[in-house]
């Protein structure tokens, strides 16, 4: 009885650990087009919420500039790879979903008359990059959202 007790323990805790991995933070890479023809590159991060243990997103991209877009992140609580990410300023909508390493959906403009199909996929970074990534995310954070 004792070992199906400790069985019964070892395997919760296993169970759990696979959870929250699945759950853990990251930082992605992701590179594309939209329209099918302009070049988009766009760079992810999650984190942990510390309020409800949630993943908060917050993302960056550009396409046709080298200007940063801050996007603010809400994602489908219903259908977990569902997200919608709104540009800074609400200049425009994505509308995304995501597979595998892809995401794939829509950039609506604000009047809805403009729809464009974007699609990325995911790129791998340097350490080098993934730190200049990070300071660009933080620089376009700092300089949208300070007071």
């Amino acid at each position: 009885m004792k070992k199906a007790i400790l069985f019964v323990i070892i395997c919760f805790a296993f169970i759990n650990q696979l959870a929250a991995q699945s759950q853990a933070p990251f930082s992605n890479l992701y590179k594309g087009t939209v329209d099918g023809k302009t070049p988009v590159t766009f760079y992810i991060k999650a984190s942990e919420n510390q309020c409800t243990a949630d993943l908060s997103y917050v993302a960056i991209y550009r396409y046709k500039s080298n200007k940063w877009l801050h996007l603010d992140i809400t994602q489908n609580r219903k259908a977990e790879n569902e997200f919608i990410m709104v540009e800074h300023g609400f200049s425009g909508v994505l509308i995304l979903k995501k597979t595998g390493n892809t995401f794939s959906g829509l950039w609506i403009s604000p009047d809805t008359k403009k729809q464009l199909k974007i699609d990325l996929k995911e790129v791998s970074m340097t350490k080098k990059e993934i730190e200049n990534y990070e300071q660009t995310l933080e620089r376009v954070s700092f300089e949208n959202n300070d007071c």
